[in-house]
């Protein structure tokens, strides 16, 4: 009972950041080093390092002057990385310390659209919006070549594999391959054969023959011997990337039945494919991500491919999504090996999920869930929705997670809101029903079956066993009480409603209205102890009604904007909210006080929710943020708690030695405790003791520096009192005395410090003037009455 009661007294009154789930790819480049450890992608100012067997980013490599980084390069050796940013600068960094090794002036005129190394990791290429070529030599450091001739944006630039050759080849806007010999600096031959931009050149190893992709939907095979093109394979779909499978593997899973070239297409129709360049068809078309919806992909869809990268020592091939998604691939069966998500764009919601909560599921302005296992950082991206964001397409999935393996997979399927589905939440006793509010102003209660399937074999299709009309505008948040009985909703027509669910098969019946928020409802909440409703509004506050009078109980205010969203922590007794100002407040309900405010996010913070044990929370925002925090409130009372014991027993020690007349430990340690009014009451015992100012100045000498320092800075602050200003001098008489003033000069703050002490100083003087000359009129007075009286007598 004693544990019990303890538990109930604890208050959480501080959260530490404890992991982050942030942008780090918003398209672009990608590459993959060469020992296939890491992939390099771009965000904005900076080139992310991305670890790919944690899953972390590892080296973030930003531009100085803050611009857009257009284009990088990393040479095949992964030793050298060169950025072009829109200031038409390049930077040489040795990346793996984050460190600009060398920068200079790219000769273009506009910014670099490409760029590449070399087999040889000597020279470099970079193609320019102006259409020029460059070639640098990053050993000698030196501009080689200025190749003219392209028309438009050059945005692909590559290296022939065999150096010998000296031959390099660019695509611009003209939709031709342009090939140039680097001996004579001139365009040898110009490819012909797409009539749109080509994506990308895949060379055969012994270098004879390539394989081109385009927009236009077809592939070109080109003999580099004859420099002509062997055959043009129609692939009806626009490739972004093609990548050359090797030759000597088993890769008949994938459709590879006899030998010769064959190559994978990715593009707009979101899956890989594997061609046979003899016969030009199609061997093998990858099976689209469970839950995903068939149908044309049309260009700039989520799930159509910008770029594939070949990982040929592990064997493996690494795709990126028009969502910033990037997977990995084990050939030849290509099963999804890992998954990241690059950009999360606007997080709509976030919820713990898991048995011990070990994964947090998060919704976005995307059709495609994402689940992150919190301990690994690897992600599951679930298909299923369609639309602009998971509740765009007006229907309720239920998702089940296998326990042992963390899979999620979609086991059910309701249709029948007329608009978005804007809140759902679940029966809180047993796993028996569901309840949707929705833009159509209605909720729908959806009975869940005894046993639900366990995978997405067969999906159930669930029906609305009570639908309601419950607001004039939309619902935005539903919540069912603890005991399963009640049910409330909030709406943006400034409502919250209070329903009894009733026995199963009974309709909705109203038993209340809360009304009092100036603005739309955002958020209801059942308290888990209380028969306490809470409600979050875009006026700014949050109420808490009373179940039997629906009377307001309790009003708190602090958000600056609409508050979005609550839950509560600690069995009822705190309430933590977030808001469109981007802040997280931590509520103790009984004296109406914010005891903390977290800042951590520069948009709306919609998602927030707590583990089961209180002891974590997640906050999810519009600026892409994920942030998982820790309840650190024991471990800031214990570390205070030992901060205090060890201030009084340095206090003890403090006194001990002044007992002891040990002046210089004492001043030490007191110097030690930062405590200005005790270096001062040893400075005062010094002075008091015969011979004190010869005592002070060797005590004074046997300081470090850095103590000296802080008595620098003490002798600032008592030197504008005039009780303290006699030992201030006396100290400032010793350093002045004994400290040239280059060595005074080479103390931090130094100079500030002495500003500080003139003007006091002056004043100091101008009064012991006045003293003196005082003093000096007195004794004038005396001697005169001495005098006068001699005379009298």
């Amino acid at each position: 009972s004693i544990f019990y009661i303890a538990n109930c007294l604890y208050f959480p009154c501080s959260y530490a950041v404890s992991s982050t789930i942030e942008p780090f790819y918003k398209g672009g480049k990608v590459q993959i080093s060469k020992d296939e450890k890491y992939i390099f992608c771009t965000c904005g100012t900076r080139v992310n390092v991305l670890e790919i067997v944690t899953g972390k980013i590892v080296h973030s490599i930003e531009q100085d002057d803050q611009e857009d980084i257009t284009s990088f390069a990393l040479s095949l050796d992964d030793e050298i990385l060169v950025t072009a940013s829109k200031a038409l600068l390049l930077k040489q960094w040795e990346w793996k310390q984050a460190q600009c090794t060398r920068s200079w002036r790219a000769i273009h005129n506009v910014p670099i659209a490409s760029m590449t190394f070399d087999p040889t990791s000597t020279l470099l290429a970079t193609g320019g919006c102006d259409g020029t070529i460059k070639l640098w030599d990053v050993l000698k450091q030196y501009c080689t070549h200025n190749l003219k001739g392209s028309s438009g944006v050059v945005h692909l630039v590559d290296f022939h594999p065999d150096m010998s050759l000296l031959q390099l080849f660019s695509s611009a806007s003209d939709c031709t391959i342009r090939v140039w010999d680097l001996r004579s600096s001139q365009c040898v031959c110009i490819l012909k054969s797409h009539y749109s931009p080509v994506t990308s050149l895949a060379f055969t190893p012994d270098g004879t023959s390539m394989v081109s992709s385009g927009r236009d939907k077809i592939c070109t095979v080109w003999d580099l011997k004859t420099r002509t093109a062997k055959r043009t394979v129609p692939v009806y779909e626009a490739v972004e990337s093609v990548v050359l499978l090797p030759e000597g593997q088993d890769l008949s899973e994938m459709g590879v039945k006899t030998r010769g070239l064959h190559f994978i297409t990715a593009g707009s129709k979101g899956v890989l494919r594997v061609w046979e360049a003899s016969s030009a068809r199609c061997v093998f078309t990858q099976t689209p991500p469970s839950g995903s919806q068939g149908g044309e992909v049309e260009d700039g869809d989520p799930r159509s491919l910008t770029h594939c990268l070949p990982l040929p020592s592990s064997l493996r091939l690494a795709t990126v999504t028009a969502e910033h998604n990037i997977l990995l691939y084990q050939l030849p069966g290509l099963t999804t090996q890992k998954q990241f998500v690059g950009y999360n764009d606007e997080v709509l919601d976030v919820k713990f999920l898991g048995k011990n909560d070990s994964h947090i599921v998060v919704a976005t302005n995307s059709s495609q869930l994402k689940v992150f296992d919190l301990d690994t950082s690897s992600c599951q991206i679930l298909y299923g929705h369609t639309g602009e964001s998971s509740v765009q397409d007006k229907t309720v999935r239920l998702w089940r997670q296998d326990q042992e393996s963390g899979e999620v997979c979609c086991v059910g399927l309701g249709s029948s809101h007329a608009n978005a589905v804007g809140s759902i939440t679940c029966s809180r006793m047993k796993e028996s029903f569901l309840v949707s509010g929705s833009q159509d102003c209605t909720i729908k209660v959806w009975d869940l079956p005894d046993t639900v399937p366990e995978t997405d074999s067969d999906i159930l299709e669930l029906s609305a066993r009570v639908t309601e009309k419950a607001h004039d505008k939309d619902v935005n948040s539903v919540a069912v009480s603890p005991n399963d009985k009640l049910l409330a909703s909030g709406s943006q027509d400034r409502l919250a409603k209070l329903w009894s669910l009733g026995a199963p098969g009974a309709n909705l019946a109203l038993l209340g209205v809360f009304r009092g928020h100036r603005r739309g409802v955002w958020c209801v909440l059942f308290s888990p102890m209380d028969q306490v409703l809470a409600t979050s509004s875009a006026d700014g506050s949050i109420k808490l009604w009373g179940l039997q009078d629906f009377s307001c109980l309790k009003t708190f205010e602090g958000h600056d904007a609409s508050v979005l969203k609550l839950i509560f922590v600690s069995r009822g007794t705190q309430l933590l909210s977030s808001g469109t100002d981007g802040l997280v407040k931590l509520w103790t309900i009984k004296t109406n006080e914010c005891v903390k405010t977290l800042d951590a996010h520069q948009n709306k913070v919609w998602g927030l929710h707590a583990t089961r044990k209180d002891d974590r929370m997640v906050t999810a925002s519009a600026d892409s943020n994920i942030t998982v925090w820790t309840d650190v409130t024991e471990v800031e009372q214990a570390e205070e708690q030992a901060k205090q014991e060890d201030q009084i027993l340095k206090k003890q020690e403090l006194s001990n030695l002044l007992h002891e007349k040990k002046y210089l430990k004492a001043l030490g340690l007191a110097i030690s405790l930062d405590q200005p009014h005790t270096v001062l009451k040893v400075i005062k015992a010094i002075r008091q003791e015969v011979g004190g100012e010869e005592q002070l100045e060797k005590t004074l000498l046997k300081l470090r520096q850095d103590q000296k320092e802080s008595m620098l800075r003490y002798c600032t602050v008592w030197n504008t009192n005039a009780r303290s200003c006699l030992d201030a001098q006396a100290v400032i008489r010793v350093m002045l005395t004994h400290l040239s003033p280059e060595e005074l000069l080479q103390y931090q703050g130094a100079r500030s410090h002495l500003e500080g002490l003139i003007p006091y100083t002056e004043r100091h003087l101008q009064r012991i003037g006045r003293l003196l000359q005082a003093s000096m009129f007195l004794d004038y007075m005396w001697q005169k009455m001495r005098v006068t009286g001699a005379t009298a007598r």
